[in-house]
């Protein structure tokens, strides 16, 4: 099913499919631009630039590089200094959405939570039912 939604860049209308995110404007914009980065990196003393550095000395967003590099236009095995985001920390990743650091930090987090439970499902059960009785005494 097509959805027909605003350019994000622009704003004019579009059609949006699985392959474009913007409008044939804006995505001819984006390709030029995709060629004059990857004419620079193809320079071999250009090759390990950062993405801050791409983005001073073509005039490119940062954001559209990290674009290019999740989804693999840019490959990161090629220029070394490419990458985008984590998610959580914001540290440069190559791959995936999060970096290792904060995968372990998750996983310590779901540990604990898995922990805590356990404890309180031991406490519920070793808790005992009491029953009193009063006798009247004649």
């Amino acid at each position: 099913m097509t959805e027909l939604l605003n350019c994000p860049n622009c704003g004019s209308i579009y059609v949006k499919n699985k392959f474009r995110e913007v409008c044939e404007a804006c995505f001819k914009k984006e390709e030029k631009t995709f060629e004059e980065v990857y004419r620079f990196l193809r320079q071999r003393e250009n090759r390990a630039a950062t993405p801050q550095a791409i983005a001073e000395r073509i005039g490119v967003e940062v954001a559209l590089l990290y674009k290019w590099v999740r989804k693999g236009r840019l490959n990161v095995r090629q220029f070394t200094n490419l990458g985008f985001p984590c998610e959580r920390c914001g540290d440069l990743i190559q791959a995936g959405k999060v970096c290792a650091s904060c995968v372990t930090d998750i996983k310590k987090d779901l540990q604990s939570v898995s922990e805590d439970q356990e404890r309180k499902k031991a406490r519920q059960q070793s808790k005992t039912a009491t029953y009193r009785t009063f006798f009247q005494e004649e």
